[in-house]
């Protein structure tokens, strides 16, 4: 399962099929977890000094595809661009992501499309929960790492970076053996911290600061 399909999982209300967040960090978080995804294949990497492009840039390796349609599909929309930083990176990213994360999910039976009507107008699609299983295995070794404080896997840090950064940590591991603002304060501990050696991590903040950076933006721009 990739960081992108855990994250619509971790990020959409089982019962109901919609998202805990507005669309738009929805579609950010989404995105998020795709490029970790794709740094993860090899296709895509964070510059760093020493790089022919200025250091926090997005790039392309030119690596074979990975054979997986979502990650390779991240690398075709930024085929032919100059590498940018992941705040402006993102937004393209998220280009068609949840419908097609949702859809793979419901291939494999793990949730349902479900047509609905806002207003009783506007049609609009929410994906409930079918099989909640691999999504309660997540969630069980999120709380481990968040509230037992297990060390974090490279896969579980990121997760945890990328609810974090859209504010969704204390509902996403609800608990009540630890306060709401300490798990905000372990969750930002285990995103900046050194999960996985020093490439692992630099790529995780990367995408964290890029995700929080594209939110303000994009709040920014909705209100001018």
């Amino acid at each position: 399962m990739l960081i992108v399909e855990d994250i619509a999982l971790l990020l959409t209300d089982d019962a109901t099929g919609r998202g805990l967040v507005d669309s738009s960090r929805l579609d950010l978080a989404l995105a998020g977890g795709l490029l970790l995804d794709m740094i993860g294949a090899g296709v895509a990497r964070i510059s760093g000094p020493g790089d022919e492009v200025r250091a926090g840039r997005v790039v392309l390796t030119g690596s074979a595809p990975s054979g997986d349609p979502l990650v390779d599909g991240g690398v075709s929309l930024l085929a032919g661009r100059r590498p940018a930083k992941p705040a402006d990176v993102l937004p393209r990213l998220h280009k068609g992501l949840r419908a097609a994360v949702y859809a793979r999910l419901a291939e494999r039976g793990i949730v349902r499309a479900s047509q609905e009507r806002v207003l009783g107008i506007f049609p609009t699609t929410r994906w409930p929960a079918v099989d909640s299983a691999h999504e309660a295995r997540v969630r069980a070794a999120l709380r481990d790492v968040l509230v037992v404080g297990r060390t974090p896997t490279p896969l579980e840090a990121s997760l945890i970076a990328l609810l974090h950064a859209v504010g969704q940590v204390p509902k996403v591991v609800a608990t009540d053996e630890v306060p709401r603002r300490e798990l905000a304060r372990r969750a930002k501990t285990v995103a900046t911290g050194n999960v996985g050696g020093a490439a692992v991590a630099s790529a995780i903040a990367a995408v964290q600061a890029g995700l929080t950076a594209a939110m303000v933006a994009t709040t920014a721009a909705a209100s001018s």
